[in-house]
């Protein structure tokens, strides 16, 4: 099976290219020059296309998956329902905890929508730290390989990066859990990142399953307070050297950067640096502008993900209410997709001008259309039940602005 990326390369528009185009509203020939040059690539799933990348609109990851200390298969299905429900892009299938696999079965049986894994979760759960080799890593990626994901995750931390890191003392060190896996891993043993050592097999099990790469983003700041610094410029370097070599191999990869926590004013600088590095369409986790809004993180978060997004970031990793605090309930997963879907859409009115939806709105609560307005909101339910079941809204009553100056327009 040839790729997606190669079938562009090739010059070829595939079925898929032009289901996203359609869906998108976008030229399927441009489609198919950003993916042949590693700018947009499409993760696949069964029937379900979702493109990710340069002229298309942002998309919204949900994380899910149980932990090592909390395990329950029903919330994890309620969860994998609410992100299909409420308008997910993506989903991540994270867990640590009982039966990974069989959870990971279950998450695919109650939803439609691409999924992505970390292997090294699995392999470090299933093997523990100190009995845990690459020969186990390496296992564990190819039976993920084989589960029918659409894309999968690897921390090309270096040893580069693990000197910059110790030269340069940060507040919080090093918050990525898969980047602190592999790192502990290659410290542990003294030894080199077995995701690069296997880069070759890495890039053939993805080519063979047209299975996007995503590069992972172990150097993010932990905290505003830890700038940008030389382990994230090593981690920039290193991700855009692993991508062109899996776009040689005619492999859909995404770089994931300028996530974690940076300052607001900082946002913009970061997403646009990395933009100038390279074309590679940018997965951000966060950011979060703010160190204060424990129990509100995905607002702080959403904050942050608008100025991402708007700057160029192409995909956002959602953040919940329970971020720093425990492990997402469903209730918790809903927030936090509702509050990045509108961080994405405040980006793309800014990256494309895309406010048709915002126009509608307006339009219907220029003509005292509450109905209307709430049947287009993102989450009905939520907003019929905000709006006291009265047919006016109770806020202006007969005070209402619009209404006064109807006669005078």
């Amino acid at each position: 099976m040839r790729t997606q990326a190669e079938q562009a390369t090739d010059g070829k528009i595939t079925a898929q290219m032009r289901d996203v185009a359609r869906t998108e509203g976008v030229n399927p020939e441009a489609l198919r020059k950003n993916i042949a040059e590693g700018s947009a690539v499409i993760m696949l799933r069964g029937k379900r296309y979702t493109g990710i990348g340069k002229g298309l609109s942002t998309k919204v990851n949900v994380n899910l998956g149980s932990s090592s200390t909390k395990v329950s298969v029903d919330d994890e299905i309620q969860k994998a329902i609410i992100a299909e429900t409420f308008g997910a892009d993506t989903i991540s299938d994270l867990s640590m905890g009982g039966d990974i696999n069989a959870i990971r079965k279950e998450i695919f049986s109650h939803a439609t929508l691409p999924i992505t894994t970390v292997p090294v979760y699995q392999a470090v759960v299933e093997n523990g730290f100190k009995k845990m080799t690459a020969d186990d890593i390496m296992a564990t990626f190819r039976i993920q390989m084989n589960q029918g994901i659409s894309s999968v995750v690897i921390h090309g931390v270096s040893r580069e990066m693990l000197t910059e890191l110790r030269r340069k003392k940060r507040l919080l060190g090093m918050v990525s859990k898969g980047g602190s896996i592999t790192s502990a891993f290659m410290l542990m043993n003294q030894c080199e990142n077995p995701f690069i050592e296997h880069f070759d097999e890495v890039l053939s099990l993805c080519k063979k399953h047209d299975i996007v790469l995503s590069l992972g983003n172990t150097a993010r700041s932990g905290c505003i307070h830890d700038r940008r610094d030389r382990m994230q410029l090593a981690e920039i370097r290193q991700n855009i050297q692993l991508a062109d070599r899996a776009r040689s191999a005619g492999v859909q990869v995404i770089i994931e950067g300028a996530g974690g926590h940076i300052r607001s004013d900082r946002i913009a600088p970061m997403v646009k640096y990395y933009k100038k590095q390279s074309a590679y369409p940018l997965f951000v986790a966060g950011p979060l502008p703010t160190d204060v809004a424990v129990g509100y993180d995905h607002i702080a978060g959403a904050a942050g993900a608008s100025i991402a997004s708007a700057a160029g970031a192409d995909y956002l990793c959602y953040i919940t209410p329970a971020e720093h605090l425990g492990l997402p309930g469903p209730a918790a997963v809903k927030e936090g997709l509702i509050a990045f879907r509108i961080a994405a859409h405040i980006g793309d009115t800014v990256k494309y001008g895309r406010e048709a939806e915002d126009t509608k709105i307006a339009r219907l609560r220029a003509a005292l259309d509450r109905e209307g307005q709430i049947r287009c909101s993102m989450d009905p339910d939520r907003a019929r039940e905000l709006s006291d079941g009265e047919e006016e809204c109770t806020m202006c009553g007969e005070f209402c602005a619009i209404k006064i100056m109807r006669e005078f327009s």
